[in-house]
Formats: structure tokens, sequence, C-alpha cells
């Protein structure tokens, strides 16, 4: 048995077929499948139910692919304790944002990654929040930026940035030039377009809005905040968002921050509990929350 099997194993389990598998892997698919029914047959035990339709594993080919998974990061963990020794920001980092933070944090982001760790070489990664999740705890992605949660995973979180949210309004809107802010009372009996399920967003949102007595608009689900917005501007109705999508001109649309207390997410870094890439991924946050404050204090 080598790492190399298990890599291939890993691939097939994930890829649910063996040519792709062979592709990840960068060998032909008869050497990936000679070699894994060599371990098979090392270990006395089918892994793969072999078929012309599809590919499943046996019980124990799910245990020995979640034990190859750790096996791999532990390998991936040897790498990065050797590469850190000489410099921690070097080598490749593969990170996911979520959608309603991507868009709108790297542009403002990236030119200071780039110049503050040259050497750093980013892979970056729009998820919507579980999927990100499910790549972190597999190894795939060394950290994840989104929105707080309550976890029940073995990770190690760090509070980002606190991001208060805006209302969108349509420029005709009757609170238009009443004041510079509004209070949440203002959302009493609206109806608010929202993002479609299995964004984190949608749920924040929600819970701000119906404690203020407002309702979902159910004609529209947004799959983008840039659908959502662009809805607003056509007077199809209000929405809230994310401070830092405000900055975002839609033809149309007028953002109103409320008065305090703000509703607001936190943003967090996600990263393994036990990954050697914490000292580098910790620089990287802390330039992430310097950018934030930079853009609140208006230098950015």
């Amino acid at each position: 048995m080598n790492i190399r099997d298990l890599k291939y194993l890993v691939a097939v389990h994930d890829l649910n077929n063996f040519s792709k598998a062979a592709e990840r892997c960068f060998v032909s698919q008869p050497t990936l499948s000679g070699q894994l029914k060599k371990l098979e047959e090392e270990l006395g035990a089918a892994l793969i139910e072999r078929s012309t339709r599809q590919v499943l594993f046996t019980a124990l080919g799910e245990q020995i692919v979640s034990m190859a998974r750790d096996v791999l990061l532990s390998v991936d963990n040897i790498h990065a304790i050797a590469r850190a020794s000489d410099d921690p920001m070097h080598g490749d980092f593969h990170i996911g944002l979520i959608p309603t933070v991507g868009p709108f944090l790297l542009p403002l982001l990236m030119p200071v990654l780039s110049r503050e760790f040259p050497h750093a070489k980013l892979f970056l990664y729009e998820l919507q929040t579980d999927v990100l999740i499910a790549k972190l705890l597999k190894g795939e992605l060394d950290a994840g930026i989104l929105a707080k949660l309550d976890w029940s995973h073995p990770v190690h979180e760090i509070s980002l940035y606190q991001e208060p949210m805006k209302l969108a309004v349509h420029d005709q809107d009757e609170l238009v030039g009443e004041s510079d802010s509004v209070d949440l009372g203002v959302l009493e009996g609206r109806s608010v377009l929202m993002l479609e399920d299995g964004h984190c967003l949608r749920e924040q949102a929600m819970g701000v809005c119906f404690s203020a007595g407002a309702r979902e608009d159910e004609r529209f689900k947004a799959t983008s905040m840039d659908t959502l917005l662009h809805m607003v501007g056509t007077g199809a109705g209000t929405t809230l968002i994310p401070a830092l999508a405000s900055r975002n001109r839609v033809q149309g649309v007028v953002y109103l921050p409320f008065v305090a207390p703000q509703p607001t997410r936190e943003i967090v870094m996600l990263m393994r509990s036990h990954t050697a890439r914490r000292p580098a991924l910790e620089a990287i946050a802390t330039s992430v929350s310097e950018t934030y404050a930079a853009v609140e204090r208006g230098c950015l």
C-alpha cells in the first residue's frame, strides 16, 4: 500500500467514475484500475463494486476511504510544515468564499494579498456554505470565508469583521429622501425579495425581516445578489444586503443604512482544527480584517 493508491481510491470515490478519476490523477484508466485491484488483493477484501453503469463502494471501502482522507491530509500537513520552515506563506492556498462575500470582498482584498504575500499562490472558489464546509473537511480547501453559524464540525474559527446590513429600495420608493437612515420598523408589512435556498444570507435576512414584521415575496427567489439588486432596480421590491455589496452601484437602486442597533452578520474564516497551515491562514485572516477596516474608514 502506498500514498498513490490512496489518492486513486479517494479520486474514484469523489468522482464516482474511473475515467474521471484517472484524469484527475494524470494516469491511464487501466493503470488506476490495476493499482486499486492490487490494493484490494493486498487487503484481502473488495472495496469497490464494479459494474458497467455505476461505481459502488462496499461498507469496508467507505471506511477505508474515510481513513485514506485522513492519511492524505496528514501527508499534506507534513509537506506544509516542511515548506513553512522556510516561508509559511510559500505555496498553494485553496480558499472558498460564499457568493455573498466573494464578489464584493475579493476586488478589494486581492491587491493587498498580492502585495503582502508575493510567494503565496491563491486558488479561490465561490461556493455555498454546505459545499464549502464539506470541501474544507475533506481537505480540498485550506480555509473558507463565510458568515458565522453554529458549527458542529472540527474547525477553528477566526472572526474577520462585523458587516452591517442595508435596505436596498427602488429610487422612487417613499423612503428615499425622508432621512439618511431608516428604522427596522419600516419593514413592517413590506414584502421583501430573498435569495434562493442554500444561501446563508437568506436565513439571516429572513430572521431580521420576520422580526420586524416583513414577509417574503414568494413570487421570485434570486440565485445571486446581482440578480436580486437588479430586481430592486426595476421596482419589483426591496431587499436586505450586506454593506460591501452596497458599494456596487445598480441603476434604480438606493441603499439605506439602518439606525442603531443595526442588523449585522459576522464574517469568519474557518480552517481545520489541526491544520499545519494555521500560521499562514491567520496572517491572511489579519489582512482580510485590515482590508475591511480600511473600507469602513473610507480608505478603499
